[in-house]
């Protein structure tokens, strides 16, 4: 790879020199010279270059890959104490479609200690194959045990595709596999599709702060790997009738092989709350005005039998804690009903929750951009209004 200043395309701004981390270019009349003894051929000033005057020659690196001999779209199956993350029938959801457009299997990857049970689970939610994983050491995740007996099923099996949960699990086990196997790794995505004719995974994601959606692709390495936000995508009905291969593989695994020992799982006595599973769920924001405001929020949620949620500013403000923040970083929802209260829209608050079945805003702005999603608008004070509707939920109630 080289680097080649275009003179008559160099304007003399001087961004490049800037741009460059290894002060390797300066100036000599009004254009960029390249000091090739300190360059690096990082590219970081052909980025920076608003006349296209810097050209980087890239040389076409060889993976020695065979493509076509990867086949199949996997997920990984997490569970928990013997329990089934829900996350992980969402993304079987959207295996099965990716599966369909690519004519191919669609596996679920088990690993655990005598988790049997779960496996007819995964083929009634869509799985035609579960590769089932037992052994002793498998029975508390550990990022070393789980890495080493996934990458080598990869590399026994070849799959063309594997996504993972972005759950904390699944954020600190994927990019672990990733380098493992020397592949690419698009986190955090909110839409997965197919590019038929090339047979590529197309992740997409939300980028510089959720102002615009990146879509990645992963063209000369294998398998295509993504992490997927919770309650992003829409699980299958359970069909009980649907008929699969429990597939259990010999684990090449020893004590050696994990650094790290769990000694014991202490469960939080804190509860947390699950807005994912929610199917009604109340936010708050800025606009309830101080932290008593959500009491009131909790008290709808309750009497609709949901949870209560809320935006960033509100949680930053210290109103709430992070685990009810719904939006770009917090948790992505598509309750039955989602009523935002106080919560002017924002873009990154969108992101998380305009996928719900059904939206209610109520704000005393009306031009609020919450009302451009919404399914219904109230513009009023939600102090006033708020207490009307719990009082209208308890009605319906006592009358059912």
């Amino acid at each position: 790879m080289s680097v080649t200043i275009l003179k008559d395309k160099c304007r003399g701004c001087r961004l490049c020199l800037k741009a460059c981390p290894f002060d390797a270019i300066k100036m000599e009349d009004g254009k960029a010279v390249i000091n090739y003894d300190k360059c690096t051929n990082c590219g970081a000033c052909e980025a920076s270059c608003r006349f296209e005057s810097i050209l980087v020659e890239r040389e076409e690196k060889k993976t020695g890959i065979d493509l076509s001999a990867y086949k199949g779209v996997w997920v990984f199956a997490e569970q928990r104490l013997g329990k089934l993350m829900f996350t992980s029938l969402e993304l079987l959801g959207e295996g099965r479609k990716l599966a369909d457009k690519l004519g191919v299997e669609l596996s679920a990857v088990l690993l655990g200690y005598e988790v049997d049970g779960i496996c007819e689970e995964l083929i009634h939610f869509g799985a035609d194959r579960v590769i089932y994983a037992n052994h002793r050491l498998l029975q508390n995740y550990t990022t070393d045990g789980y890495t080493k007996v996934i990458a080598d099923l990869i590399n026994e099996k070849r799959p063309e595709a594997m996504i993972v949960g972005a759950t904390n699990i699944g954020r600190d086990l994927a990019p672990r596999i990733a380098a493992r196997l020397n592949t690419g790794l698009t986190a955090d995505c909110t839409k997965l599709d197919i590019d038929e004719e090339q047979r590529i995974l197309l992740q997409t994601r939300p980028a510089f702060g959720g102002n615009i959606m990146a879509t990645i692709v992963t063209p000369k390495h294998r398998p295509q790997m993504a992490t997927v936000r919770p309650g992003v995508m829409k699980k299958l009905e359970m069909d009980k009738s649907r008929k699969g291969i429990v597939e259990s593989v010999k684990v090449k695994l020893n004590e050696d092989d994990i650094r790290v020992n769990v000694e014991e799982v202490v469960k939080s006595a804190k509860q947390i709350v699950n807005l994912i599973e929610a199917q009604y769920i109340v936010s708050g924001g800025r606009g309830l005005g101080n932290p008593e405001g959500f009491k009131l929020m909790k008290e709808l949620a309750d009497a609709l039998g949901g949870v209560v949620g809320s935006s960033r500013a509100a949680v930053d403000a210290g109103w709430i804690s992070h685990d009810h923040q719904v939006g770009q970083t917090g948790k992505t929802v598509r309750p039955k009903v989602y009523i935002a209260c106080g919560i002017s829209g924002a873009i990154q608050h969108l992101a998380g929750m305009q996928s719900s079945d059904c939206i209610i805003a109520i704000n005393k702005n009306p031009d609020a951009p919450i009302f451009s999603v919404a399914d219904y608008g109230i513009v009023g004070d939600l102090y006033k209004v708020v207490p009307m509707l719990i009082e209208e939920v308890k009605k319906l109630k006592e009358q059912n």
